[in-house]
C-alpha cells in the first residue's frame, strides 16, 4: 500500500452509509459476501465476490472513485488507480 491518491481528497469527509447492507441486493433479495461504502455519496454495494458486483457497478455508473470495506475498515480502494490503500 502506498500513500493515498488524490481521489481520496475528493471524498466527502464523514459520509455515512445509506443502508446497513447492499442496497441493490436488498431490493433483489439476493445474498452478498461483503459490502463496500462509496466515500463520495454513501452508497452501499456488494463486493466483487458477490453475485451482483454492485459496488463496482456503482463506480461504473457514477464514476465515484473511492470506497471502503464496511465490515472492518481495514482498507480502502481506488477504482481509478485499481489500488488498495
Amino acid at each position: 500500500m502506498t500513500s493515498e491518491c488524490e481521489h481520496f481528497t475528493e471524498a466527502v469527509k464523514g459520509v455515512k452509509p445509506n443502508t446497513r447492507g447492499c442496497e441493490e441486493c436488498e431490493k433483489e433479495k439476493t445474498p452478498w459476501v461483503a459490502i463496500r461504502q462509496c466515500l463520495t455519496c454513501g452508497h452501499v454495494g456488494c463486493c466483487d465476490s458477490s453475485v451482483g458486483l454492485h459496488a463496482t457497478k456503482h463506480f461504473e455508473e457514477t464514476k465515484h472513485p473511492v470506497m471502503i470495506a464496511i465490515q472492518d475498515h481495514p482498507w480502502k480502494w481506488c477504482y481509478v488507480h485499481k489500488e488498495y490503500y
